[in-house]
């Protein structure tokens, strides 16, 4: 299980030992794999999926896009495949790196849960 801190965004890091090592999956990078889920997509791809399942709450800029790409990439969460039609790259999730999303959503929704019952949110009907 992870750790959850804060930043002073108010964007969450949650920590992970994977093989010894320290793994951090930022806000960005969950929306990533989020993003990736369903199958391949290129890049710009990810930017509209990833506004779009955060109704307009989240815009990757290029820059914030490829760098969480680049690190996905490099703990072997993602990885690049074949570039489409258009010469594109395109990037699709690893088997580590959906397990890794399960984990992600598992936290967030026990720190819902300790949310609701502290009385921060509304208890579910």
């Amino acid at each position: 299980m992870g750790r959850l801190t804060g930043g002073r965004s108010g964007a969450y890091i949650v920590c992970r030992y994977i093989h010894g090592r320290r793994e951090m999956l930022t806000r960005n990078e969950f929306h990533v794999l989020l993003a990736l889920l369903p199958g391949l997509r290129h890049g710009y791809g990810i930017m509209q999926d990833v506004e779009a399942l955060t109704e307009g709450g989240l815009r990757l800029g290029p820059g914030t896009l490829y760098t969480a790409i680049k690190r996905l990439v490099n703990a072997g969460l993602i990885e690049e495949c074949e570039a489409d039609g258009d010469r594109r790259r395109c990037y699709r999730v690893t088997r580590k790196g959906r397990g890794a999303a399960a984990a992600e959503a598992e936290q967030l929704s026990a720190i819902v849960r300790a949310a609701r019952k502290r009385g921060l949110l509304p208890t579910e009907s």
